[in-house]
């Protein structure tokens, strides 16, 4: 398991390596193209109070703490969002999100489990598409994504990140390093780029957070993976230096009732 966690690992960062200039470069287009509109990109009017949060974990366990990290970001987001009023619903990417979020009670709105897998563009779309429809129709005034931010394969942390309504990016947010806005000349007008430009940002940020999820999954279970294998190859090393010191005491006991037995005919 920790071999073939390793080789998807590895397509995982190709994958995300090769999808992140794009990435980046849709970011700068879109905030220098909302910078404009953002009145016009707010909730709806009698939008609820609602908040939309998908959160992607996985299908599969033996991967570590991945699966209960995320699920501790989801937790704290829910109590922040009801400090402030919100009420949360979730959106479970994976099994294994699903059960956490039926155990803890947790209203949930939608579901996707058993993918084949989990980096996929159809994915990322249903998931906007959904997003997008709810925070237009008034049924949610804020949507987010929980994920796993990879970093490497030791280093995973579960990120929550807003989309909707959409904020301004900051060198901070967003992956990478978003430089400063650049006023775009657009053709045709800027009112009529926004909804096509806002559905392909939400579609390629949810497929970038699938990316980075997917490559944390794959290092967290290479990763431990490799610590059961350690640990068991240490364990059979302890047991069996244990094994052959019970034998050890066990054929002295003998020789010595052997030798006390021959002392007595002796005798």
């Amino acid at each position: 398991m920790k071999l073939v966690a390793a080789a998807r690992l590895r397509r995982a960062q190709e994958a995300l390596q090769s999808a992140s200039p794009y990435h980046q470069a849709l970011v700068r287009v879109a905030d220098s193209l909302f910078a404009t509109e953002r009145a016009a990109l707010g909730p709806a009017e009698d939008a609820k109070r609602e908040a939309l949060v998908v959160v992607i974990g996985s299908d599969r366990g033996l991967c570590g703490g991945y699966n209960a990290n995320v699920m501790r970001a989801a937790e704290d987001q829910a109590r922040r969002a009801e400090r402030d009023g919100m009420k949360v619903k979730f959106y479970a990417v994976g099994r294994k999100a699903l059960d956490h979020l039926r155990r803890a009670g947790h209203e949930i709105a939608h579901q996707s489990i058993n993918n084949p897998r989990l980096a996929t563009f159809g994915l990322a779309q249903d998931l906007a598409l959904r997003m997008l429809s709810d925070f237009r129709a008034g049924g949610v005034s804020e949507t987010g994504l929980i994920y796993s931010e990879f970093h490497s394969a030791l280093s995973q942390r579960p990120t929550y990140e807003r989309l909707l309504p959409v904020s301004e990016q900051t060198p901070e947010q967003g992956a990478g390093e978003i430089a400063a806005p650049v006023d775009y000349l657009v053709e045709p007008s800027r009112a009529e780029l926004v909804p096509v430009v806002l559905r392909g940002y939400l579609e390629d940020s949810i497929f970038h957070a699938l990316l980075e999820a997917e490559a944390s999954e794959q290092g967290a279970r290479m990763t431990a993976m490799d610590s059961a294998t350690n640990n068991a190859a240490d364990m059979i090393e302890r047991l069996t230096l244990e094994m052959n010191r019970a034998r050890q005491a066990t054929i002295t006991t003998e020789l010595m009732d052997i030798v006390g037995g021959a002392e007595a005919l002796r005798a």
